[in-house]
């Protein structure tokens, strides 16, 4: 039994497709559109975190500042070392029969901490490197040594043949 209507049945075949398509449509636009929204949100909440970023930046901050702690602890035990070793050295060196240095050269690390000395008291700046007395010792006692300029100080010492 067929219903009177006032649309012939292929018409409403017609209508029904035409809808079908309109609410297909429909459901794919809000589908990307919330996509879209999804992105946003995500991008929004990447750039704009800004107390996770701060996080991130301030944890960044505290390896990087634990990292130079560690390395200025290093450089200063190193330092201490070949502060060390330079003495030695220079002591060995100075107190060498092959020692020929000037009676006014210092030893280098006693020029070193003279210098550290200079820059810390405005005093000392006016006062000569040679004019300290602990140098004004070393030198007497190295006045009795033949002194032979040669470059930097350094040169054949005497040999045991001579």
């Amino acid at each position: 039994i067929e219903d009177e209507t006032q649309v012939s049945r292929a018409t409403q075949g017609e209508q029904d497709n035409y809808e079908m398509h309109v609410r297909a449509a429909n459901i794919v636009r809000a589908g990307e559109s919330l996509m879209k929204l999804v992105s946003d949100l995500k991008q929004f909440l990447i750039l704009n975190d800004f107390p996770s970023v701060n996080e991130a930046i301030n944890q960044r901050n505290q390896q990087l500042r634990s990292l130079q702690e560690e390395c200025d602890k290093k450089l200063i035990a190193l330092r201490d070392e070949i502060s060390i070793d330079l003495y030695e050295l220079e002591e060995e060196y100075y107190s060498s029969s092959y020692s020929l240095c000037d009676s006014n050269d210092l030893p280098l690390c006693e020029a070193y901490w003279r210098q550290d000395f200079a820059t810390l008291s405005p005093e000392s700046l006016s006062m000569p490197l040679t004019a300290a007395p602990a140098e004004q010792s070393v030198a007497t006692s190295q006045s009795s040594t033949p002194s032979h300029p040669h470059v930097n100080g350094h040169g054949a010492g005497p040999t045991e043949h001579s």
